[in-house]
């Protein structure tokens, strides 16, 4: 006897992908579903959300439509975003470069195998090497709640943002004293620029300047890059590989693995301090909860 399972999750995975489909209710409807048992059976079948499965898998045809030389509006259209802004910062989210750059393949990290398979709107399912969840997520956890720390301090006063409230706090030697939440939070992503110019072997950048109008679009552009990279990482096995980065003195040896879980940690420390620097003019005390934010991104919250 035929097990009926597989027919009908690839009914749920229908209803998820078909382009009439634009929320969550509309995908449980044509499943003849609620939206909390719809949600729940795809999340545990698929080990992605209905919601986070259709943006990658649009993602992914918008790639290819660009490479095939559809305007960056048609494309973001297509994809359901309402802008060429938002398109663009979820593309290079994604991709880690902007819809401007041709992306080299159109297929994202998937943990189910389903993705866009051109010339036409087919879905297809394949086998393939799984990004350790795990890794994704500490990884995109730490970007995301970077540019939320960030959004949120841009809404302060500027002369708050850069006065010295805890003289002589010291996070790494040799980077200085981080005594206003603008110092850690430039150096947040300044970690992040100087290990990526150590990975790609080119000079160190400068640091980038208080100025939050100037940060959040940095941090955008070197979150996507950090991502790529880590993405890149994993998806060739390198975590044990060595790289001798000519930008110290003396040049120095690194485990790559070592460099990963030394950025993460530190970006953690750092987050938590300007956490708790932003405590004080009304930020949420567990806004940056990893929990929170996974249910947040399969939309369970």
């Amino acid at each position: 006897m035929t097990n009926p399972e597989p027919d009908r999750l690839r009914e749920l995975l229908d209803a998820v992908l078909d382009e009439r489909h634009q929320s969550l209710d509309a995908m449980a409807g044509a499943a003849h579903t609620t939206r909390f048992h719809f949600a729940r059976t795809v999340s545990a079948r698929a080990g992605e959300s209905p919601v986070a499965m259709r943006r990658r898998v649009m993602l992914e045809r918008a790639a290819w439509q660009l490479r095939a030389g559809t305007p960056v509006i048609e494309a973001a259209v297509a994809a359901g975003y309402e802008s060429a802004e938002g398109f663009s910062r979820a593309f290079a989210r994604a991709f880690g470069h902007p819809p401007s750059v041709a992306a080299a393949a159109h297929w994202l990290p998937s943990p189910n195998g389903v993705h866009f398979h051109p010339p036409t709107s087919l879905w297809v399912h394949e086998q393939e090497v799984q990004v350790n969840p795990l890794v994704e997520q500490l990884i995109r956890h730490d970007v995301d709640d970077t540019a939320e720390l960030i959004a949120f301090a841009a809404t302060l006063d500027p002369a708050e943002l850069v006065r010295v409230t805890r003289p002589g706090q010291i996070v790494l030697d040799g980077a200085g004293e981080e005594g206003s939440i603008a110092d850690v939070l430039a150096n947040l992503v300044y970690a992040r620029l100087v290990w990526l110019a150590a990975f790609e072997g080119t000079v160190i950048p400068e640091e980038p300047e208080r100025d939050l109008a100037v940060l959040a679009p940095l941090n955008a552009a070197v979150s996507a890059r950090w991502l790529a990279c880590v993405r890149d990482i994993e998806r060739r096995g390198a975590w044990g590989d060595r790289f001798v980065d000519v930008l110290c003195e003396p040049p120095e040896s690194f485990v790559v693995s070592s460099v990963v879980a030394h950025v993460l940690t530190y970006s953690a420390h750092r987050r938590e301090l300007a956490r708790g620097m932003l405590v004080a003019h009304g930020l949420a005390r567990n806004s940056g909860d990893p929990i929170l934010w996974l249910r947040q991104q399969r939309g369970e919250g």
